[in-house]
């Protein structure tokens, strides 16, 4: 057990730990009983322990074998699926399970999921990737988790979705006629959603996207003072505890969608840039695992979490500074969150798996 903890990539955990304890340094300075601080400490810990235990095992057996990777989408997707019939509505969602005085977001763990699934999906026929129908083919296995998502309104996800998979299959080889086409659909799409399918408050999030300043009290007050706070936080920020729009309540959800904004507020520019920095750093971490493998396999699994941390980073931050809608994407690592950080976890625990072996 020593040896293979010795042959672990230190350095890529001690900065998703970095990661976690910027959340958890804001999440402390929201004063109270700290319980959401010490439940985020107990998701560190769980999300640790499986992280060693999933690099135990050889990632080759995800490659070579069919029915783990079933198991694996099958499971992920009824929990979906379930979530419709016994989950209940938080922030406007129906996309979580309460079990007593924790609740579950099975979407998170979808998403690392649908990683696996795509990258041996294309691993597979990569060389064939001049063909339609795999790109056609790949995009069911995104269209029906996306499809149970999306009737529970939670349309953040669909972005993670959709940019995890024309990554994935940009890194592939896809061809670029199929890629405009890819567009095409696109829009279609999203013309009928919007006629059909999208509720009236997800409509109202697009709409003061585009024109915050229409309803500032209304669909517009989340952006205005997340914008607020990150402008208030100036070099040094104001000090963890004493950010005015954080702890006097006008920031909304400042432990998850909008914790970027509270860290801005609390930390300043200072904080921000060490904040990306360490986002960098765990990256380009990420990204060199592969490189003594031999299969392309690993390299679209490494890759494919690479891209999903990075849109959702994008899109949360892109949120809180009013440059994309609101659509309650948690900052991987950072926001409050236990289902979040586990999944997380247990994808490096895939990447340290792929690294020994």
């Amino acid at each position: 057990m020593l040896s293979h903890l010795k042959k672990l990539d230190w350095l890529l955990v001690v900065s998703a730990i970095t990661l976690v304890s910027f959340g958890l340094v804001s999440l402390y300075g929201g004063g109270g009983e700290l319980v959401n601080f010490k439940k985020q400490i107990l998701w560190l810990a769980i999300g640790f322990f499986l992280m060693i235990v999933i690099s135990l095992f050889d990632y080759r057996i995800l490659k070579n074998y069919q029915s783990p990777t079933i198991i694996l989408y099958g499971a992920s997707t009824l929990l979906v699926l379930g979530v419709l019939i016994f989950g209940v509505s938080i922030r406007g969602a129906e996309s979580w399970y309460r079990i007593g005085f924790i609740t579950i977001e099975p979407v998170e763990f979808v998403k690392i999921t649908l990683v696996v699934v795509l990258a041996k999906y294309f691993s597979m026929r990569h060389i064939e990737m001049y063909r339609l129908r795999h790109v056609v083919a790949s995009g069911i296995y995104v269209l029906i988790p996306a499809i149970l998502v999306l009737l529970g309104s939670e349309f953040g996800s669909l972005m993670i979705f959709a940019s995890v998979w024309l990554g994935i299959m940009l890194l592939a080889g896809i061809k670029v006629r199929h890629l405009g086409l890819l567009a095409l659909v696109g829009l279609v799409s999203f013309f009928l959603a919007w006629n059909f399918v999208f509720y009236d408050y997800q409509k109202e999030r697009l709409v003061s996207f585009l024109n915050p300043e229409t309803d500032p009290r209304g669909t517009g007050y989340n952006t205005a003072q997340s914008t607020i706070a990150i402008g208030s936080g100036g070099l040094w920020g104001k000090g963890i505890g004493e950010g005015t729009q954080t702890q006097l309540g006008f920031l909304p959800e400042a432990q998850t969608d909008f914790i970027y904004a509270a860290i801005s507020e609390e930390m300043g520019l200072v904080g921000v840039l060490l904040f990306f920095a360490c986002f960098v750093f765990f990256l380009r971490r990420v990204m060199r695992i592969p490189h003594n493998s031999a299969n392309n396999f690993a390299r679209l699994v490494t890759s494919g979490f690479a891209l999903l941390v990075l849109s959702q980073m994008c899109i949360n931050i892109g949120m809180t500074l009013g440059l994309l809608p609101v659509t309650g994407i948690p900052l991987p690592f950072v926001s409050y969150g236990g289902s979040s950080i586990i999944s997380l976890f247990a994808m490096l625990g895939v990447l340290q798996s792929i690294k020994i072996n």
